[in-house]
């Protein structure tokens, strides 16, 4: 690693919503529509500012939030601008606010993928997650991409929703697949404790994770059954000839699974730049007060973390078991626990591949019931 790394993947956080949903734990900030052309300039300060830290050649750009398609439409269209050109260019959006006028916007600015927050398409469950878009948002979302040229979308569901049953789910999948996204991330609901909605919603969520394992196993038979690739954990794309010769797996993502450099710009954006780890404070004000046109010009408020060699090793483990493709094990054996190994290897839980007694040719992978058992694998092997 050098002293001095340049990042080829750039995270830009755009915080705005409409409205906070209960079980959310992103950094967003409801509303303020007059904040967002000083969040712009402070953010497009920080990109510049951070310039030595990118590679000439940035090979994607990952916009979120928040919901950064809620942002004004002249300050969404000057940050657009703003950005490096990349190979990939994502963008999220909620349903309810795709339009015609979005949808050129993001045209005209280069993004060339975008992921779409479905989360469900069960009205009733759209409800218990705060969400303002129903299905028929949804499918128009889709439809008005399309008609934009847009062939790299992405949809988001949810599962283990209070109040969901494995038939809420078979549907939600077949409505889905029913789109022909390029893309799909299924996520087990994660709700923080102490929240309102674990507060409002306690009992169910716990029976709702007795049944995650079993949704878990009826989402990869579904997708996988439909033709897509189970590439990572909670991640599936179209592959083979369907895919046109494309890699859509979310090369974004990717990056940070591969234990790539990446810089993050905007309030509660991380980065990770070789051997340190930052992560700006979550606070717009003081973000506005660092950056902003007002401001002092100086770094925005951040934590910064030394990475040790071992826990680079370690998370380069973690994160990359999550992949359907063998992991090298130069440079992360000594994150390791051998006995472990042994154990989820004789278990039928982790495969070792390539010569013993060559380490640059040796990699490892788990095997289906490995991945589905996921965490509780990877701890066995971490030293």
């Amino acid at each position: 690693m050098t002293n001095n790394p340049r990042a080829r993947h750039l995270y830009v956080h755009l915080p705005f919503c409409v409205h906070r949903c209960g079980y959310c734990d992103f950094v967003t900030v409801v509303g303020r529509i007059d904040q967002h052309e000083a969040y712009a300039d402070a953010l497009l300060a920080e990109l510049a500012s951070e310039s030595g830290s990118l590679a000439d050649a940035v090979d994607t750009v990952f916009v979120g939030g928040g919901t950064p398609t809620f942002t004004e439409p002249d300050t969404l269209r000057r940050i657009l601008a703003a950005l490096p050109p990349a190979t990939e260019v994502t963008v999220e959006a909620n349903p309810e606010t795709v339009t015609p006028e979005l949808a050129a916007i993001l045209r005209e600015g280069g993004v060339n993928r975008i992921s779409l927050g479905a989360q469900t398409f069960a009205p009733r469950l759209l409800g218990v997650l705060e969400r303002v878009a129903g299905p028929d948002d949804i499918r128009r979302a889709m439809h008005t991409l399309r008609d934009a040229s847009f062939d790299n979308i992405s949809l988001d569901l949810i599962y283990g929703i209070p109040g969901q049953e494995p038939p809420d789910l078979d549907n939600d999948l077949a409505e889905a697949l029913a789109l022909a996204p390029e893309h799909l991330s299924l996520y087990e609901l994660e709700a923080k404790p102490g929240t309102r909605f674990t507060r409002a919603w306690g009992t169910e969520l716990v029976r709702q994770s007795e049944a995650m394992e079993g949704y878990f196993e009826r989402v990869v038979e579904t997708l996988r059954g439909a033709g897509y690739r189970w590439y990572e954990t909670a991640n599936f794309c179209v592959s083979g000839d369907r895919a046109g010769g494309r890699d859509l797996r979310a090369q974004h993502n990717l990056g940070y699974w591969q234990g790539r450099d990446y810089l993050g710009v905007g309030i509660g954006a991380v980065s990770t730049l070789g051997e340190q780890r930052r992560r700006n404070g979550a606070s717009i004000g003081r973000y506005l007060g660092a950056l902003g046109k007002d401001g002092d010009g100086g770094a925005p408020p951040r934590e910064l973390e030394q990475l040790e060699p071992l826990t680079k090793a370690q998370e380069r483990l973690m994160l990359g078991l999550r992949l359907d493709e063998p992991l090298p094990l130069t440079g992360v054996e000594h994150a390791i626990d051998r006995l472990g190994l042994e154990r989820m290897v004789a278990g039928g839980l982790a495969v070792v591949h390539g010569e013993s007694d060559v380490n640059d040719r040796r990699s490892l992978s788990l095997t289906d019931r490995g991945r589905f058992l996921g965490g509780g694998v990877t701890a066995e092997l971490l030293a």
